[in-house]
């Protein structure tokens, strides 16, 4: 349970401006639709990723790194790691246990498989993207345990966008029609409270020791 008296205390060392952006923001998060990325090998490709996530309002971000263990490129992510709740998974097993556990389908994006074109997509279903490294895609596990297959309509030469633009595409595309829906895509009371905290905690650079000085007061 989140002590509100503690997150009301807090939140006056933050300015109104700060407050408001945190309420605007919230209000717009969700975890109806998530994101995975499998063994991303260039390190701006998943900061990119990470930085669409935050600019389309979703909350968590799903890293397995089997293969390739890297830092997220700050620089790129522009402080998104900041906001966006980050996952890391050292199988593609683990991270699509967890998934399934949290309710998610397991959609593959990729251009080969005629499965569902991005416009058809049914956002009802809550469903985490999975996309692939740069140059093999999703491997063959993920497109086992796929449920489904998505890709972007393409109709020049090239036959594949690089993951970060696809990614941005696709969570354009299905935010969109989710906040167009009747679909109860927020996040939950305690889930906002929760994220209120976090944030505030990554703000305020004397965070322990307010919080300290609140229960000793």
């Amino acid at each position: 349970m989140i002590d509100l008296k503690l997150l009301e205390h807090l939140e006056s060392f933050l300015t109104d401006s700060r407050k408001e952006k945190f309420t605007k923001v919230l209000q717009q998060r969700t975890k109806h639709f998530t994101v995975a990325t499998e063994d991303v090998y260039q390190l701006h490709n998943t900061s990119a990723v990470i930085r669409s996530c935050d600019v389309f309002g979703i909350q968590e971000v799903n890293i397995v790194e089997e293969r390739n263990s890297k830092r997220i490129d700050r620089e790129i992510a522009m402080g998104a790691q900041k906001w966006v709740d980050i996952n890391r998974f050292h199988s593609v097993k683990d991270c699509v246990l967890n998934l399934k556990a949290k309710g998610y389908q397991i959609v593959a994006t990729t251009p080969h498989a005629n499965d569902c074109e991005l416009h058809e997509f049914d956002v009802t279903k809550k469903s985490c993207f999975f996309f692939g490294r740069e140059t093999e895609g999703l491997s063959e596990e993920v497109l086992k345990v796929a449920d489904c297959y998505l890709k972007i309509p393409m109709v020049g030469f090239t036959e594949s966008l690089n993951i970060s633009v696809s990614a941005a595409i696709i969570l354009q595309h299905v935010t969109t029609k989710l906040k167009q829906s009747t679909i109860n895509w927020q996040l939950t009371e305690e889930e906002l409270l929760a994220k209120r905290l976090d944030w505030i905690r990554k703000t305020i650079k004397s965070y322990d020791e307010i919080v300290q000085r609140f229960y000793h007061q």
